[in-house]
C-alpha cells in the first residue's frame, strides 16, 4: 500500500486537489469492480493541512482536511495542488510547508507538485540542479526568483529523481496518472484512465517529459545540450547542431555525451523520439505516417525499424496493446 498525503495550501485550487484524491483512491479499485475482477486498493490517500482546519479555496467553498501536517507519522508520496496565489505569496502563506517538506524527502518520501504549487518545493531548495515545470504563464517568474532550478514550462510533467511537477491547472490529472503508471504500473494507469474518462498524460508535453534516460550528472555542457534535445527532438537536424550549440566539436560532443548518459547522442535522440511516440500511439488516432513525422522522421519506414529496435514490438502492435 502506496501513502499518499495530499496537502492543501492556502487558497488551494480544488479541482488540483479532490482530481489526485479520485485518481489516486480509485486506482485498481474502479475499473475492477466495472469488470467483475478483484478490487486492488494500490493508495491510502490522507488529506492535510498546515493546522489541520478547513482551507479557503480559490473561489467561495472551503475543503476540510483530514489532519494537521505535524500528524502525518507515514508517506510515501506527497501531492501538493495548485493555489490561486502569486509567485511572491505561494511561498510566504504557506512557509510551514517548506521545512515539512524538507523533512520528508530526507527520508525518501517522493513530491509531486502542480502550477503554482511547485513554487513551494522550489522554496524548499529540493528543485535545485533538478529539472521542474510549471504553468507557461509563470515559467519566467519562477526562472527569476528560482534561478538554479532547470525550468522547462513548454513540458506539462516532469520526473527528475523522485520529483514530480505539473504543468497548469488541469495537469493534475495527467500528474496523478503518470504517477499511478510510475508506482503501479502502465495497466493500472491505462484502467484508471479508462474508468475516469481521462485521456493518459496528454501526448505532445507529457511525451517530452517523461523519458527514462540519465540526467544526473555533474557535466553542465552536456545537460545545456540534453535541454536542447529535449526541447526540439521533433525536429530534423544533424548531430553537429546540439555539438555547436554547446561549443564543442562533434567527436568530442559524442565522447562526452556518453560519458555522461550512458548513450551516444545518436541512441539518446532515438530514445526520446520513442518515448514520445509511445505517448501519441497510447492515446492519438493520427496516422504512422503523421506520428513518424510528429517524432522527426519523415521516413515511416525507417520509424518502425527504430521503434521495433527500442521496444521489441511494432508501432501498430504497440497501439493495439496500449492504445485508449
Amino acid at each position: 500500500m502506496i501513502d499518499v498525503t495530499i496537502l492543501f495550501p492556502d487558497q488551494t485550487f480544488p479541482s488540483t486537489a479532490t482530481g489526485p484524491m479520485e485518481v489516486f483512491r480509485h486506482a485498481g479499485m474502479l475499473w475492477n469492480n466495472m469488470t467483475g475482477t478483484q478490487p486492488v486498493c494500490h493508495f491510502r490517500v490522507t488529506t492535510a493541512s498546515i493546522d489541520g482546519r478547513a482551507v479557503r479555496c480559490d473561489g467561495p467553498i472551503s475543503i476540510q482536511p483530514e489532519v494537521a501536517l505535524p500528524e502525518i507519522r507515514k508517506t510515501d508520496l506527497i501531492f501538493i495542488p495548485s493555489t490561486g496565489l502569486s509567485v511572491e505569496d505561494v511561498a510566504e502563506r504557506n512557509a510551514p510547508v517548506i521545512p515539512w517538506l524538507k523533512r520528508w524527502h530526507k527520508r525518501g518520501a517522493a513530491i509531486a507538485s502542480v502550477c503554482s504549487g511547485v513554487g513551494l518545493v522550489a522554496a524548499a531548495g529540493l528543485l535545485d540542479g533538478k529539472r521542474a515545470t510549471t504553468h507557461w504563464s509563470l515559467g519566467e517568474r519562477f526562472r527569476e526568483k528560482y534561478p538554479k532550478v532547470r525550468w522547462m514550462p513548454e513540458l506539462m510533467v516532469t520526473e527528475d529523481t523522485d520529483l514530480y511537477c505539473g504543468g497548469g491547472v488541469n495537469a493534475s490529472l495527467d500528474l496523478s496518472l503518470y504517477l499511478v503508471g510510475r508506482f503501479c504500473g502502465h495497466e493500472v494507469a491505462m484502467q484508471s484512465a479508462k474508468a475516469l474518462l481521462i485521456e493518459m498524460p496528454r501526448a505532445w508535453q507529457a511525451g517530452f517529459a517523461i523519458v527514462p534516460l540519465k540526467t544526473e550528472h555533474s557535466d553542465q555542457t552536456i545537460s545545456t545540450a540534453q535541454d536542447w534535445l529535449h526541447q526540439n527532438f521533433h525536429q530534423n537536424f544533424p548531430l553537429e547542431t546540439p555539438a555547436e550549440r554547446v561549443g564543442m566539436s562533434l567527436r568530442n560532443f559524442v565522447r562526452r555525451f556518453k560519458q555522461a548518459t550512458g548513450d551516444s547522442p545518436l541512441i539518446y535522440l532515438q530514445k526520446l523520439r520513442v518515448a514520445a511516440a509511445k505517448r501519441l500511439l497510447e492515446s492519438d488516432h493520427r496516422t504512422m505516417q503523421e506520428i513518424s513525422d510528429a517524432v522527426g522522421y519523415q521516413d515511416v519506414v525507417f520509424f518502425r525499424q527504430i521503434f521495433q529496435r527500442h521496444t521489441g514490438v511494432s508501432p501498430s502492435a504497440y497501439r493495439r496493446k496500449f492504445g485508449v
